[in-house]
């Protein structure tokens, strides 16, 4: 375990462990890859299979039911699984389904069938891989350093979303679905080898003989979570922005290359400027809510990165002004969405106790991004009866219910120090 002394940097003593930097080079890369396939599979079935707004949100209500169907097995696994054991299986996994992905794409099986597969596929690993990650780090540095850790971790997320968004789009617009495909199994195979260097010894808070029944478990995770006044508005919060943003991206991965007229690897440069600002955003987390208040930081920064989106249905053309907002826009919604994860998941990590890790994240996952899926499909729908401008602006001022949850909930009354 990585030693982390009182009065140094969390990020500078972690980054002399060994095995914090294979774990951040495995996270880094599996989050290139997915951030890849997520920009990939919808705008190849846009572009080159000529989908409607019904398919498009179809196929990323697709990618999303698995968080409603396995979330709750995952948090349940986790928390008797080395975290290790779960990512390098999973990005295994993953590198598997989408190089059998490239392969039906060579032999010209890659349509709307194969796409529904490999969508579901990655979106079940992920989410196991999702749950494993967050319970990772909480057994290897001390709650203490909980917003720092993440804050350094986090980095590797936006590193990702700088390069996923925007390698996607060109791949797809300059080569092919196939070698986009191919793009995100290398990124998954390079995570899985880093990670299973790691050579740290984890520790598996609950592994004893008689260990209770999966539903019992997760029956008890739920119990926590609804029990815990933080962790409840969490869920709440959580489900308003996860419902409103999937709604939102359905109709915003239309109304980009069909109602502004950019080429696919002008959106995915669009879509990538979330990353620069998401750098930003974990370096403003590290700061921030020990200056202002965590309930402060998270109410303000929700109510400037959601309200962000709210700008793009005002956008006309493909001119170069055009691009620059969006740019802009994508740049500051990076940067306070990143500053609420951050923030969030510092809190959530504090006060869940190590033999709950698990389940509490997979729990929070399930409520809240498990409405991501009914959100795809009403963007798919609004876009077919209201047209892309008029759905944009009213799935994007739906994402203004999730500051307004936490406002009124006591994560908007947390001080300076997190609750340990």
């Amino acid at each position: 375990m990585p030693s982390l002394s009182p009065g140094s940097s969390a990020s500078s003593s972690v980054w002399r462990d060994a095995d914090f930097r294979r774990l951040w080079a495995g996270q880094t890369a599996s989050q290139l890859g997915e951030h890849t396939t997520l920009v990939v599979l919808p705008l190849f079935a846009v572009l080159a299979l000529d989908a409607g707004a019904g398919q498009l949100g179809a196929l990323r209500a697709v990618g999303q039911v698995p968080i409603l169907l396995i979330s709750l097995l995952a948090g349940a696994w986790v928390d008797r699984w080395r975290a290790r054991t779960v990512m390098v299986l999973t990005d295994a996994a993953r590198a598997v389904a989408l190089g059998a992905a490239a392969v039906a794409g060579l032999f010209g099986l890659l349509g709307l069938p194969a796409l529904f597969v490999a969508a579901f596929t990655v979106g079940a690993l992920s989410v196991l891989f999702d749950v494993a990650y967050q319970a990772s780090l909480v057994r290897l540095v001390r709650r203490d350093q909980l917003l720092q850790g993440n804050s350094a971790l986090e980095g590797s997320r936006s590193a990702a979303q700088i390069g996923g968004p925007a390698l996607g789009g060109v791949l797809v617009s300059l080569l092919s679905a196939q070698v986009a495909a191919a793009s995100g199994a290398l990124f998954f195979a390079v995570s899985f080898m880093s990670l299973r260097r790691i050579r740290l010894a984890e520790a598996v808070p609950e592994h004893h003989e008689r260990a209770p029944r999966v539903r019992h478990r997760i029956r008890d995770g739920l119990r926590f979570v609804a029990g815990h006044p933080l962790l409840r508005a969490v869920c709440l919060a959580s489900a308003a922005f996860q419902f409103s943003f999937a709604a939102t991206m359905t109709v915003y991965l239309l109304f980009l290359p069909r109602e502004l007229h950019l080429s696919g690897a002008t959106v995915g440069l669009a879509l990538a400027a979330t990353g620069p600002g998401a750098l930003l955003g974990s370096v403003l987390a590290a700061r921030l809510p020990g200056r202002y208040g965590h309930g402060v930081v998270l109410v303000s920064a929700a109510v400037l990165g959601n309200g962000a989106l709210l700008w793009v249905p005002a956008l006309h053309g493909s001119s170069a002004v055009t691009v620059a907002a969006l740019l802009a826009v994508n740049f500051v919604f990076g940067a306070f969405g990143q500053l609420v994860n951050v923030t969030v998941m510092s809190v959530r990590q504090a006060v869940t106790p190590d033999g709950m890790q698990g389940r509490a994240a997979a729990t929070i996952t399930f409520v809240g991004m498990g409405s991501a899926p009914l959100g795809s499909l009403l963007g798919g729908f609004l876009a077919q009866g209201w047209g892309l401008r008029t759905s944009l602006l009213v799935t994007a001022a739906g994402m203004m219910l999730s500051p307004a949850v936490m406002a009124a909930s006591p994560l908007g009354r947390l001080g300076r120090r997190l609750p340990l």
